[in-house]
């Protein structure tokens, strides 16, 4: 029954943000046109565009570190060539339709199966990575919300002005765990489900990769921002980071409205709405789809092959 009311609750708070999102963007956007956003998008400088691209080619590739990593962590070998198509696929998949479960983790299960990992390896590794992404947004955000509190809008009716003591609710739980892989060498019962702190230096690393692929991340989308914005890395990487937290707070797919709302909210005052719009639908194409294109391609390769296989081992 508490399980129903938390999955109800998640459920609802989710649509709330979406709603709450798609008002605002209407509200940010009344006075302009669909012309006007797609003039925005076809004014991006093609340099721009390829910067981007480069960008998110190393950012996912950085994000097969989650899964080395989490390997690593369960003291468990695997070529990493397979643990680089698995991870690829599978965070291009719940990067853009999201439901992580029915897809990321869904597809590692397909794969890492396949290749003689068990169900309970996997299922550590799958954590593993969850926790390396939560670690690299608390430890980038926290110290930049500690250093440069940007304001909050006042639209999104939180009980903070600034993000400051956000910043220091993220770094507390950062520290919490770097305390808990130096001192804590019992496993920890969670829910039914036992938890092992990594050591130290692992905890470090976690730290590092995360923390590079959300900088990524960020630089993508400010690589095809409108080039008379003025709005130095930092500043914008402070936004970006509050707009995905919530985006992926939200539970909505990719965090979709609900991340664009806040940027919108915070540089309207700075660059014209359309234009705003206009980068961040490339930057959606390039970070998202374009990686799920191929994504999908590759699954689509690899299961032709397996069937094949498949086929020619059955044969008489």
């Amino acid at each position: 029954m508490l399980k129903k009311l938390q999955l109800n609750f998640s459920t609802l708070f989710g649509l709330s943000l979406l709603v709450i999102s798609v008002v605002a963007i209407a509200n940010e956007l009344h006075e302009y046109n669909y012309r006007d956003i797609l003039n925005s998008l076809a004014a991006i400088p093609k340099s721009r565009l390829s910067w981007a691209i480069w960008l998110t080619a190393l950012g996912y590739l950085v994000m097969i570190g989650y899964d080395i990593l989490g390997f690593s962590y369960i003291n468990r070998s695997l070529n990493w060539n397979k643990i680089a198509l698995t991870s690829f696929i599978s965070s291009a998949f719940s990067n853009t339709i999201g439901f992580a479960l029915l897809t990321g983790s869904a597809i590692r299960y397909r794969f890492y199966t396949t290749w003689g990992v068990s169900a309970v390896a996997i299922a550590q590794v799958i954590a593993f990575a969850n926790f390396t992404f939560w670690l690299g947004m608390f430890a980038v955000a926290g110290c930049l919300f500690l250093i440069n509190p940007l304001k909050i809008p006042t639209q999104l009716h939180l009980p903070f002005a600034t993000v400051r003591p956000i910043g220091v609710i993220f770094l507390l739980l950062v520290a919490g765990y770097l305390l808990g892989s130096i001192f804590i060498k019992q496993p920890l019962i969670i829910r039914g489900q036992e938890f092992r702190f990594p050591d130290f230096k692992i905890s470090l690393i976690q730290i590092a990769i995360s923390g590079f692929d959300w900088i990524l991340a960020a630089a993508v989308l400010y690589a095809v921002l409108p080039g008379n914005i003025s709005l130095s890395y930092l500043d914008f990487l402070g936004i970006y980071l509050l707009a995905m937290f919530a985006g992926v707070v939200s539970n909505v797919p990719g965090g979709l409205g609900v991340f664009e709302t806040i940027i919108l909210l915070i540089l309207s005052s700075k660059v014209s709405a359309a234009a705003i719009l206009g980068s961040m639908l490339a930057y959606r194409g390039v970070y998202y789809f374009l990686p799920l294109l191929v994504a999908s391609g590759l699954l689509g390769i690899y299961e032709v092959r397996s069937g094949n296989l498949k086929n020619i081992n059955n044969k008489p």
